[in-house]
């Protein structure tokens, strides 16, 4: 294993690691062209808008045989949607269940994994960080330093509201609700509505039943139509 792999694999695994390293630069910069892209796009198909956020999750994995534009809506309904401007670090770590929804201006720091369930919904502004520093300033060194990440794991079904920020090694169970300008620093357990800064328990949820999270959902083929560039 050479020296970019071994940085990559620590970086993945939430162990100290040089973010400066060459080839850990490369991949961010990789991913940043693709955001840029991403960002300022207008008026394309959504196609290619799933298209260009398989870019920058630099994730090889092709699409079904193209057809027409109407069947493409219903064929790719079940694809994460995205609005522009959207901005991550790698990528490649970032893993959004079917019909989930990312509003405006969001931001995954990704060095370790981000999960994100199915039909779950972030609102405008979110940010997501897995990556951390130590608090000891002799050890940051600035830029000299090595950093460390733990992931996110946010679950189905869940509304994240907007300028919500999300901690390193932080897990949210389906169902939960967070408020908006919340800031969560500990894992917010399924089925709850939380709020603040940190982020507290306002109420619990009743659970759905086992038949009602059997039932199939109708899927929207074009549930955020007209509001900027839908994934």
């Amino acid at each position: 294993m050479n020296s970019s792999e071994v940085e990559r694999e620590k970086m993945i695994r939430g162990d100290p690691f040089f973010a400066g390293h060459p080839a850990l630069v490369k991949e961010r910069q990789r991913t940043h062209q693709a955001c840029y892209r991403f960002n300022n796009v207008s008026d394309v198909s959504r196609r290619r808008a799933v298209e260009m956020w398989r870019d920058i999750r630099n994730d090889p994995t092709p699409l079904p045989s193209p057809s027409s534009e109407v069947e493409d809506d219903i064929l790719l309904a079940n694809e994460p949607y995205i609005t522009a401007p959207f901005y991550a670090d790698y990528g490649c770590n970032i893993h959004l269940g079917e019909q989930t929804y990312i509003n405006f201006n969001c931001t995954i720091l990704d060095s370790c994994a981000v999960y994100i369930g199915s039909r779950t919904l972030l609102g405008p502004n979110v940010s997501l960080y897995t990556a951390t520093h130590t608090t000891d300033p002799a050890v940051r060194d600035g830029l000299r330093g090595p950093e460390f990440g733990k992931e996110i794991r946010v679950g189905e079904d869940c509304w994240i509201g907007g300028n919500v920020v999300v901690l390193p090694g932080v897990t949210i169970g389906d169902g939960s609700t967070v408020g908006a300008g919340s800031v969560v620093t500990k894992d917010i357990s399924p089925y709850t509505v939380v709020a603040g800064n940190p982020a507290r328990i306002i109420r619990s949820l009743p659970q759905p039943s086992a038949a009602e999270s059997t039932t199939p959902t109708t899927v929207d083929a074009k549930p955020w139509r007209g509001r900027g560039i839908a994934l």
